[in-house]
């Protein structure tokens, strides 16, 4: 949610901030809301004075007997009240309409992001590992011999429909594996809070962290209202909503483990093979809630944390800032890391890590109290994948793969494995 002074102190920049996301002028329409809004508002007041005054002299006029000054006065009286009934009606709507419009317009890239108009104007930042060499000729994770058996998408689509998989044996524990090194990296070397969160939300959660009003296709809401969640980012981010928080507990950093909804609307023909792109998926979410001096910061280290998942798996990734086309709709900033993937030959976004600034924190009214006294501030709010679980396991088996069609798994996760370091061609654990 945008700040309405912001906007009246410097329309023009509001506008052009908007253009570099590709976005049409807003201001106008904002203002012109925001000026009926006030003027309503000060009607109101007026009308309300005019109705006090009268109403102290209805009874000095009824004292002196004269009834003709008193009729007047009392239906003045009655005037007023009905005009500072309708005014704030008045008031009332056009606040319900600028918050409205409000909730539906972009956050503002910051100055260092790249313009672009989308995906293909995102800058490589840097490049870690390299490309693995294959004496053969690599596939997909679902070619892969000994993931095969492990990985049904008939008895999901049986069961669900498309964009599902049933996970069995072997590749269903290398999954788990994967998330629970994820949490265990996160909490004791990251140092975040892990935390086990609902999947179904009210929508004033969704409307926090603005799934909801503009996005609501792309989710999943149950006949009795709730919403799944498609990320953790919902429910950790939400903590801190209608809070005013100590700026000494900041920041506040959380990790979860949960299962996430996608409907994927406008997705169709995208990565229809495969887990790449699912209905139902899991994710190690972080979120971060910082003093607005420390937000930039609190980027750089969430993208570090993500990136050494991937460094410890010994998975080949790049680091990629996005341009003002491609920002999602409440990043003020994203870093989006992407994995090797040897069966496609090209890099696939594996996590993106934004900063809202105090965008999410307007629409959840999170706020927290200056060191030394002072009104309360709005905090700022971070999110990042720390990872896409079930893409981190497809990178996992198509960097590992072998001649044979059996996988050679990262030795970070043999503790979660009982020791076990490969998948065989048969699909079993070894």
């Amino acid at each position: 949610m945008h700040d309405i002074r912001a906007i009246r102190e410097n329309p023009v920049a509001f506008d052009a901030a908007l253009a570099r996301r590709g976005r049409a002028p807003q201001s106008g329409a904002i203002l012109s809301l925001d000026a009926r809004r006030r003027q309503a508002i000060a009607e109101a007041e007026a009308a309300r004075a005019a109705q006090n005054a009268a109403s102290k002299e209805v009874g000095a006029a009824k004292a002196r007997g004269d009834e003709a000054e008193f009729e007047r006065l009392r239906a003045l009286v009655a005037d007023k009240k009905a005009d500072v009934a309708r005014l704030e009606e008045e008031a009332r709507q056009g606040d319900g309409a600028l918050h409205a419009l409000l909730a539906t317009i972009d956050n503002l890239p910051l100055e260092d992001v790249p313009d672009g108009v989308d995906e293909n104007d995102n800058v490589e930042l840097y490049r870690r590992g390299s490309p693995h060499d294959f004496d053969f000729t690599p596939v997909e994770h679902f070619e892969i011999a000994g993931v095969a058996p492990g990985m049904d998408f008939a008895t999901a689509a049986k069961l669900a429909g498309s964009r599902f998989v049933v996970l069995r044996g072997a590749v269903a524990r290398v999954h788990r594996a994967l998330a629970q090194f994820m949490i265990d990296l996160h909490v004791e070397e990251h140092g975040l809070t892990e935390v086990n969160s609902p999947v179904l939300v009210r929508d004033e959660a969704m409307f926090g962290t603005n799934q909801l009003p503009k996005f609501a296709e792309d989710s999943y809401q149950t006949t009795n209202g709730w919403w799944l969640i498609p990320t953790s980012e919902v429910t950790m981010t939400n903590f801190a909503a209608g809070e005013i928080l100590e700026a000494a507990s900041l920041p506040l950093r959380f990790t979860a483990h949960t299962l996430c909804f996608r409907s994927e609307a406008g997705s169709a023909g995208k990565d229809t093979t495969g887990m790449l792109r699912q209905h139902q998926f899991e994710k190690v979410e972080m979120v971060s809630i910082t003093h607005p001096d420390d937000s930039l910061a609190e980027h750089a280290r969430m993208t570090r944390c993500a990136e050494t998942v991937l460094e410890r798996l010994d998975l080949p990734y790049r680091t990629m800032v996005l341009c003002t086309g491609d920002i999602g709709f409440g990043a003020q900033k994203t870093h989006d890391i992407e994995v090797w993937l040897p069966g496609q030959g090209r890099y696939r976004e594996i996590s993106s890590v934004s900063v809202c600034g105090d965008f999410q924190a307007r629409r959840m009214n999170a706020r927290f109290r200056p060191e030394g006294g002072g009104k309360p501030e709005f905090v700022h709010t971070l999110n990042g994948s720390g990872l896409a679980v079930g893409r981190c396991l497809i990178a996992v088996l198509e960097n590992g793969q072998r001649a044979d069609g059996s996988v050679d798994l990262p030795e970070v996760l043999r503790p979660y494995l009982r020791g076990h370091s490969r998948i065989t061609p048969e699909g079993d654990l070894a």
